[in-house]
C-alpha cells in the first residue's frame, strides 16, 4: 500500500544553505522590479519568504505546498505570508501572477511538456516564471539509489515508483517554452557543495529524494534498505584529509517571461 511521502523539515534544513544558494542565484537574475503577487510554487518550509521580501517589500507573497509538515513550519516561521496547501499537479493560482517562483520542486511532477506552458500561462503579462530544479539523477548520490533498489528485496515495491530522470535536458524546454514566452534564458550550474559530518550525503538526500522510497517500506527492510545505500553513497564519497567530504551537485535554471 502506498504512502504520501511525509517530509521532514528538520532533515530538509540540514543542510538549509546548500538548498538555498540555487535560489539565491535565480532570484538575483529575475528583472521583475515592482511585481504586485509572487507565488513561490513548492514554498516547502518557506525559507525563501525573508529573501522575496526583501527583493520585493511591496509584493503580496503567498506560498503554496503540498506538504502540510513543511507548511506547518512555514506558517510558524514566516506569519506575515500566505500558505497554501494544494496538489500541485492540480494546483492553479487564483489570479494571473508576476512572478512564478520554483525552487526544487517541478522535478517531483510529471508531464512537463504540459507543465511548464500552463504555468507560463498563469502569469500576467510581462510575468516571469523562475525555476531551478536539480539535474543530478546520475551522480552517485542518486544513481546508487537506483543500484540499491534493483539488488535488494524490496524491488518489487520501490521500482514501480522509481523515476530515472525526471528532469529533460535543457534543450527540451527551451523548445516547450520558447514558442509561447517573450524571452526564455535556461542555463545550468554545478555547485561543489563541502559537507561535514558522518556520512553527510546520504544525509542530504534523506531530507530529499530518499524518503520517497523509505516511505514505502516497512521496518525491518526500511532500515536494510537505508543501510544499503548508505553503504553504497559512502564509499562513492570518500572524505578528504581535513574530514570534509566534497559533493558536486549540478541544477537547472529556466527564466521565462510571458508575452505582454
Amino acid at each position: 500500500m502506498l504512502r504520501r511521502m511525509a517530509w521532514d523539515p528538520a532533515q530538509y534544513l540540514r543542510f538549509a544553505g546548500e538548498r538555498l544558494q540555487p535560489a539565491i542565484d535565480l532570484l538575483g537574475r529575475i528583472p521583475a522590479t515592482a511585481p504586485k503577487d509572487v507565488i513561490d510554487v513548492g514554498c516547502g518550509a518557506g525559507n525563501m519568504m525573508p529573501l522575496l521580501a526583501a527583493r520585493w517589500p511591496d509584493a503580496r507573497l503567498a506560498g503554496v505546498d503540498g506538504s502540510p509538515e513543511m507548511l506547518a513550519r512555514a506558517r510558524k516561521d514566516h506569519p506575515a505570508a500566505r500558505f497554501i496547501e494544494a496538489d500541485l499537479n492540480r494546483w492553479k493560482a487564483d489570479a494571473p501572477a508576476d512572478v512564478l517562483f520554483s525552487n526544487a520542486t517541478l522535478h517531483w511532477l510529471d508531464h512537463h511538456a504540459t507543465l511548464f506552458p500552463a504555468l507560463l500561462g498563469q502569469l500576467a503579462p510581462g510575468g516571469w516564471l523562475a525555476v531551478q530544479m536539480p539535474r543530478n539523477f546520475d551522480a552517485p548520490s542518486h544513481s546508487t539509489v537506483v543500484d540499491t533498489i534493483e539488488d535488494g528485496p524490496w524491488r518489487a515495491t520501490l521500482l514501480p515508483v522509481l523515476r530515472r530522470r525526471p528532469v529533460a535536458p535543457p534543450d527540451e524546454y527551451w523548445r516547450l517554452l520558447a514558442p509561447l514566452a517573450a524571452s526564455v534564458a535556461i542555463w545550468e550550474i554545478e555547485y561543489l557543495q563541502v559537507l561535514k559530518g558522518e556520512n553527510p550525503v546520504a544525509e542530504f538526500t534523506k531530507g530529499s529524494w530518499l524518503p520517497q522510497f523509505l516511505t514505502r517500506l516497512e521496518e525491518p527492510m526500511r532500515s536494510r534498505f537505508e543501510a544499503a545505500y548508505r553503504a553504497r553513497v559512502a564509499a562513492a564519497y570518500p572524505k578528504e584529509a581535513d574530514g570534509s567530504t566534497l559533493f558536486r551537485f549540478r541544477r537547472l535554471f529556466i527564466l521565462a517571461q510571458a508575452k505582454a
